[in-house]
């Protein structure tokens, strides 16, 4: 089992920053992190993923704005957003690809709302 908890959501204005962070619990070994959001009346969409040997791939919506970084060691994965917009309105949840099955597994989310 994992149990992710992510922190750091809120509401800010259009160009500001705010970063979020996820922590894991678990004693599985972590491959994949990534964040993924939803905003209302909309599919789940990846954000960022950060693979296991550490490539990080974004979604061409946030590249050049979004920063994805993991800490294995501490299983830690964190998204420092810049520049950020009103359609950067979602709920941002923290996702890890863990064990021998491997299986997914999803934190609850943090809303992030960006309105003047």
């Amino acid at each position: 089992q994992v149990q992710l908890v992510e922190s750091g959501g809120g509401l800010v204005r259009p160009g500001a920053s705010l970063g979020l962070s996820c922590v894991a619990s678990t004693s599985l070994d972590i491959h994949n992190m990534g964040w993924y959001r939803q905003a209302p009346g909309k599919q789940r969409e990846v954000v960022a993923v950060v693979l296991h040997d550490g490539t990080i791939n974004y979604a061409a919506s946030v590249r050049g704005r979004f920063t994805a970084s993991r800490d294995k060691d501490k299983k830690t994965l964190s998204l420092h957003m810049n520049s950020l917009k009103s359609e950067d309105t979602a709920v941002y949840f923290c996702n890890a690809m863990a064990g021998n099955a491997p299986l997914i597994y999803w934190g609850q989310g943090t809303q992030v709302t960006v309105s003047s």
